[in-house]
């Protein structure tokens, strides 16, 4: 689609899934099921949806039965990035694919766990139309807590009027929560860390400077960090 920023989004699928314990003891986490469907499979249906034409994947815990489930997907074609010797977080991910010539400048980024339900844009679409590559190192889409189900945390984010995003202060609810989808530009990752980090530390940066900016999303996002929130949303997602 000619109105995306980037035709590649990068699904972050390493992580070892602890808080869903004990289904990840023998399944990833991108791969446990919800409504029948495995968590990654909605991620991608998303993307397809939105015209992403590429999908890379990083893989470390159990990385070859993500392989073998979504390595045969077409739309979007799907790439790796091995992690399987370290487990380099969100921000090592980024850079080892970026080091590898693996992603374009900008590119999407979003957690192969997020289960989400677009309003009248399409996610990926929505970002696009606010990207401004001058302004910002990234674009996070935040959503509100009125349009966040499970999830009983007190918010990441204040966002001000021009949409610039700082962090949320001790003892106080922050309005927005991030959803795990974000657009994010070289620059941002410009003299990383080496080895493994969160991406928190390049966004510290960024807020600093004033170019971590963020969009609140229209739809509905779910958090399915634990068992028990599986069958909540799988009703929510029935339409109960």
């Amino acid at each position: 689609m000619s109105d995306l920023v980037s035709d590649t989004a990068m699904l972050m699928a390493a992580g070892l899934g602890k808080r869903m314990r004990p289904l990840t003891a023998t399944t990833p986490k991108p791969l446990v099921r919800v409504a029948g469907k495995p968590l990654i499979d909605r991620a991608l249906d998303r993307i397809q949806d939105a015209g992403i034409e590429k999908a890379l994947v990083n893989v470390h815990y159990l990385a070859d039965a993500i392989e073998a489930h979504v390595g045969p997907r077409k739309v979007p074609a799907v790439s790796f990035s091995d992690e399987r010797e370290q487990l380099l977080e969100t921000g090592g991910g980024m850079v080892k694919a970026q080091a590898a010539g693996q992603l374009p400048d900008p590119f999407f980024a979003c957690n192969a766990d997020s289960i989400w339900l677009d309003g009248p844009r399409n996610a990926f679409a929505e970002l696009s139309a606010r990207w401004d590559p001058e302004r910002m190192d990234a674009l996070l889409l935040v959503v509100s807590h009125v349009r966040a189900f499970n999830f009983d945390g007190t918010g990441d984010f204040y966002m001000d009027a021009a949409g610039r995003l700082t962090r949320k202060r001790p003892e106080r609810i922050a309005p927005f929560i991030y959803t795990g989808i974000q657009v994010v530009s070289h620059r941002l990752l410009r003299d990383a860390p080496e080895g493994k980090f969160s991406t928190n530390i390049l966004w510290d940066r960024a807020i600093e400077e004033g170019r971590l900016f963020g969009l609140a999303f229209t739809g509905e996002w779910y958090e399915v960090g634990t068992p028990q929130h599986i069958a909540p949303t799988e009703e929510a997602l029935r339409g109960g």
